[in-house]
């Protein structure tokens, strides 16, 4: 454990920023799973309302430094060929 106050803030501030892009990551696999099982399964329309959260997860991943842009490029591009590919 740090001694000099600004270490120990920054051992704080750090704790908080590594739950917040913890929580945030999470929320992006959900939204990407829902995608993934909804096309698994078939259904166009579900799949079509979980592709828009997705795609919009994904653009706030990268707005937040969490995803590369062009990983995040790669991503959308497979899911838009999965959705493409359902009808």
């Amino acid at each position: 454990m740090p001694n000099i106050k600004s270490a120990k803030k920054r051992v704080l501030v750090a704790q908080a920023r590594n739950a917040r892009n913890k929580a945030n990551k999470s929320a992006l696999k959900t939204a990407l799973k829902k995608f993934e099982v909804a096309a698994a399964e078939g259904n166009r329309t579900e799949a079509e309302s979980a592709y828009t959260v997705a795609v919009k997860s994904v653009d706030k991943a990268v707005a937040k430094g969490i995803l590369h842009k062009n990983n995040a490029a790669h991503k959308k591009s497979a899911m838009t060929l999965k959705l493409n590919s359902i009808g």
